[in-house]
């Protein structure tokens, strides 16, 4: 079966999350993170992305990231995943493909989910029981969003930027947001969405992408369609 070519509307945030193969270690040392996260760097700056949050998990990548131009993400995705392979491959003596397939993506609505894609994210090693605080993770932008340190990879996006008026302010409302876990049901509707391919947000913000783009950002009712009876035998 055909491929469904991406959705990536300019200016539409997307979460984004990349798998090893058969969920294999795709980064064995800080070298492995520091040479992801430098080409990242390279690759969004090349194609035009704002990267705000993301995080590097030993077998999986997320990326919560803006495209400012036409067929952006995509080709950032696979400069950086090729160029990474190589050198993964170069590192570690060994052949074939590291990552599962092409990565997983799902369009984000800006006002009711963004800063909960944030938290998802910044949450990772947190739920995988790696750390009891986010700001001990060294490979996510926890410690930018949140604490202030300084990275050339993060653009701060604008409903970030509105959680205060300084630096200080915003980073203080930010910690403030994980102060509480992320919701199981929300954990799940965020999942589903990424593994579908749908959108992640309002009815409303759904039926605009649809219209925009002409594919369906939701899944399919279950059971017989509206007005269906079985005919009599």
């Amino acid at each position: 079966m055909a491929r469904l070519p991406r959705v990536s509307p300019i200016g539409v945030p997307q979460h984004i999350i990349q798998r090893g193969n058969n969920h294999q270690v795709c980064f064995a040392s800080e070298q492995d993170f520091a040479a992801y996260a430098g080409w990242l760097k390279d690759y969004s700056s090349k194609f035009e992305v704002a990267i705000h949050a993301w995080v590097f998990m030993t077998n999986h990548v997320h990326l919560l990231c803006t495209p400012l131009n036409h067929n952006a993400i995509s080709q950032m995705m696979q400069g950086l995943g090729r160029q990474y392979v190589r050198y993964f491959n170069h590192s570690y003596k060994r052949t074939g493909t590291l990552w599962e397939g092409r990565y997983k993506s799902c369009l984000v609505q800006e006002e009711e989910y963004l800063l909960q894609l944030y938290r998802y994210i910044e949450h990772n090693p947190v739920r995988a029981k790696m750390v009891e605080d986010p700001a001990d993770y060294a490979w996510s932008s926890y410690q930018i969003n949140g604490l202030g340190k300084e990275s050339s990879l993060c653009t701060p996006h604008s409903l970030y930027i509105s959680l205060g008026k300084d630096e200080d302010d915003r980073q203080c409302a930010y910690r403030d947001l994980f102060k509480h876990h992320v919701d199981n049901k929300l954990i799940t509707n965020i999942r589903d969405s990424v593994n579908r391919g749908m959108a992640i947000g309002s009815e409303q913000f759904k039926r605009e992408i649809e219209l925009l783009t002409g594919r369906r950002m939701q899944p399919k009712k279950r059971g017989r369609p509206l007005g269906w009876k079985k005919d009599e035998v």
